[in-house]
């Protein structure tokens, strides 16, 4: 695919970064080099990168992985984390049994581990996908404001609006919620969504996988400031991503603010320079 051209500066919020390369819950194999070569093809500068969600492994180790493959290279490592409690819908059981076979996953969510992490200079956020991670219970909730990072947590049909309004929100710590809150291409939790920006100061967006127009407008048109670039690569190749972004019918400025000036605000190492 040919390198886009465009004169806006792009950081990405929601990149994947598997060590191994292995084909987790969703997504295709992808090494560090081939992921640095499609952002570099896409204009995006720097990218927020986590393992893939997997049931059957640790994140310790992936998270370690992770940040290895990072170094010298424009990515930003957020630490995938495991929840204790299950988010309510569809997965449950599948959470129950991956999480009494891992005992080392489980110490993984701990408030130490956390508290760890925080510390760790290799990680600027966390990334939590309720669906197959769980949920947080109000210990490791304390421990991720004391750590004041950003969580990355995937919304949609496993953890809709309401859930994450119950379990997440309104803490102190700054919360991006991945595609619109509405995965899979769920119009009406999109919408549900973007209304409850209005009442969480500290609720942010991102765009990855959120293919309607209608509602990626809606956002950047009623709340510029909290909308913030995810390409969901390597499931989709960012060059798409991006352009969806380029032909929405917004300013050139709120453009600019998605692709990068909100990202900034709430993950410093995205910042320039």
């Amino acid at each position: 695919m040919l390198e886009l051209e465009h004169g806006f500066r792009v950081v990405d919020v929601h990149a994947r970064l598997t060590p191994n390369g292995g084909v987790k819950a969703r997504g295709r194999a992808i090494s560090p080099e081939r992921l640095e070569r499609e952002l570099h093809q896409a204009g995006i500068v720097s990218a927020v990168v986590s393992p893939e969600p997997d049931v059957d492994a640790s994140y310790v180790a992936a998270n370690n992985g992770a940040a290895r493959l990072s170094v010298d290279r424009p990515f930003v490592t957020f630490a995938r984390i495991r929840g204790s409690k299950p988010p309510g819908r569809n997965r449950t059981s599948r959470l129950r049994n991956a999480l009494g076979r891992h005992a080392e996953s489980e110490r993984h969510t701990t408030p130490e581990a956390i508290e760890q992490y925080g510390y760790d200079d290799r990680f600027h956020g966390f990334t939590l996908d309720p669906g197959t991670d769980g949920l947080p219970d109000e210990r490791v909730l304390a421990a991720l404001e004391n750590a004041d990072l950003p969580l990355l947590v995937s919304g949609g049909v496993d953890a809709p609006p309401e859930t994450l309004a119950e379990t997440l929100l309104g803490r102190s710590f700054p919360v991006v919620v991945a595609h619109f809150g509405g995965h899979p291409l769920d119009r009406e939790l999109m919408d549900e969504m973007i209304d409850l920006l209005e009442r969480y100061d500290d609720c942010y967006l991102d765009t990855s996988f959120v293919r309607y127009r209608d509602q990626l407008e809606r956002a950047l048109l009623e709340h510029p400031d909290r909308v913030l670039f995810g390409s969901g690569t390597p499931a989709c190749h960012p060059n798409v991503a991006v352009m969806e972004i380029l032909t929405l019918d917004v300013s050139e400025d709120r453009l600019r603010r998605a692709f990068s000036k909100n990202a900034a605000r709430v993950v410093e190492a995205l910042a320039p320079g």
